[in-house]
This record gives C-alpha cells, structure tokens and sequence, in this order.
C-alpha cells in the first residue's frame, strides 16, 4: 500500500492538469512519500481526457485514469475514485488549481496532530463570486441547522482510509461524502489553507446546481420537509379550529353571517397547503424511485490503470 491517493474529479479543466500533477508530484517528492494521483474525467468536452492519458503514459506509476459515460457530479466522481484509491490516506482536491497543492502539508500536519479521520482544509479568503460564495455558504448552513453537520468544510480534505470504506458501503444515487463522513467520526479537524483566483474555464457550480444540491441534501438526509408538513398542519388545523369556533359563535350570539370572503380564505388557505403537501411527497416519492431503480452512482466507460 502506498501512503497517498490523491483523487481528483475533472471536468473540463484541461488547461490545468499538466500543471497540477507537476505541483503534486513536487510536494510528495519532498515530503519523501509514495503517492498516487487519480484523476476521474467527468464526461468532460474540452479534451481533457486526452491530456490524462497522456499523463498515464509519461507516469504510469503515478496515475491511474478513469472517464465517466456521463456527467454524474462531482461527489459522484469522488466516490468512483474513492473505490480505485489504495494509499493509506486519501486526499481529494479540485481539478482547477484553486487548491494548491503545495498546501498539502498543513493537511497531513492537522491530520497527524489530531489524530483525526478527516481534515479539511478551510479557506481563509476564498476565491469565487458574491452570489457563489453566498449560495455556498447558505448550503453549509443548512448542513449545520437541518443535517446536525458542520458548516465549515470544503473539497480540499485529507481522509483515513478506513473511513473511506464505511462510505464506500453506501450504494444511494445522490451521494454527499462530507454528510456520510460525519454519520460515523466526531474526529474532525480544520485548518487554513489558501485559496487561489481560478485561472482556467469556469466553474461548474453555478446558482441552480447549488439550489439543486441544497434540495437533494434535505430530500435524501433528512425528513425535514415531512416534519414541516406534520407540525405545520398541526398547526393549522388548530388555528382554523379557533376560527371556525370563532365563527360558529358569532352566528349564534350575534347572527353575524358567515359571509363570502372568510369561506373564500379558509378554501384557498386550506387548498394551498395541500398542495404544498403534495409536493412535498411527490419529491420524496420521485427518490424513493430513483432508489427503487437502483440507479448508479456513476458509470464507467474506460479505465488506464
């Protein structure tokens, strides 16, 4: 077994990818540690294919490659490089150089003083748009209200080994790593690292991406949504009975006429919230489908190993 696997997801980042694995060689070299790189293409369209296997046939030794059929996703990608890594820590960082990896060694130092399952690596300044980090940050909020998570973290993160077995085990569609990680260690530890300006392409997590994760984290974790429903509609249900009582008295005591507008109100408020409810089940019902159907993870079209 080596000492380092490092996984890389990769989507569209051709122009650095020679660049990174140079950096990461260079930091292992030094360090005086035997290490891996996987690098796990997304179905990428900018040839990024193409410079990854001509990185496995210049470093053979260093590289294992594997490409996708189709664009899952980057915790998807991770987890497929997850089930090739073989060192005895595992390190992931993002395809795009906004990661140093000359930062490397503050992970493994945290890491070592720990003693810890998982280090992340946390960003003193980081490097993305307003609306980007604002969304990001709304997300790792929720992770921390809804999920009992952390709301500090990042892609950037050093991993034992046997942690990445226990979630290895989990065979559910939407993967979140850093949510499966902290179902089974407390041994958690941060430290700051810097964070570059991405030089190259853009960024694959736009507004409704991180929507969209933020959606799927509550659906597939938590029954936060039923919750709602069920307490809401306690809720309801009792305020529209002191309303109905209310109404009910006044026509006995004051033969005040029920009138148009109230029953209106009470149909519309009524039909809204179950239709709300719908929703609600309908998305749960989509996922347990999407369970039911046993779809992968991820699928794998070519691997240079």
């Amino acid at each position: 077994m080596i000492d380092y696997s490092v996984v890389v997801p990769v989507f569209n980042s051709n122009e650095s990818l020679i660049e990174l694995f140079n950096r990461l060689s260079k930091v292992f070299n030094e360090l005086g540690s035997s290490f891996e790189v996987v690098f796990v293409e997304d179905c990428g369209t900018d040839g990024s294919w193409d410079t990854i296997a001509n990185l496995k046939k210049k470093h053979p030794e260093h590289i294992k490659a594997i490409r996708l059929n189709k664009n899952f996703g980057q915790h998807s990608a991770t987890m497929c490089g997850f089930s090739f890594a073989i060192g005895e820590r595992i390190i992931t960082i993002d395809d795009d150089l906004q990661n140093p990896p000359e930062e490397i060694p503050k992970l493994i130092s945290a890491y070592e003083e720990n003693n810890s399952d998982i280090t992340y690596g946390i960003y003193t300044k980081k490097q993305h748009s307003f609306a980007r980090n604002m969304l990001s940050k709304g997300v790792k909020k929720s992770n921390k209200i809804f999920h009992k998570g952390t709301d500090k973290g990042s892609s950037f993160r050093l991993l034992s080994s046997r942690i990445i077995q226990k979630v290895l085990a989990h065979n559910i569609t939407f993967i979140f790593v850093d949510e499966v990680v902290q179902w089974y260690t407390n041994k958690i530890s941060f430290v700051a690292v810097d964070h570059k300006k991405r030089e190259h392409s853009k960024s694959g997590y736009g507004p409704v991406k991180l929507f969209m994760l933020a959606a799927n984290l509550t659906f597939f974790y938590t029954n936060i949504p039923l919750k709602i429903m069920i307490y809401g509609g306690m809720i309801i249900s009792f305020f529209s009975f002191l309303l109905a009582m209310k109404f009910v008295v006044q026509k006995m005591f004051y033969d005040v006429p029920l009138g148009y507008t109230s029953m209106i109100v009470a149909i519309l408020f009524s039909t809204s919230v179950i239709v709300f409810s719908l929703g609600v089940i309908g998305s749960y019902l989509s996922r347990i489908q999407m369970i039911q159907n046993k779809k992968p993870q991820f699928d794998i079209d070519q691997v240079l190993d």
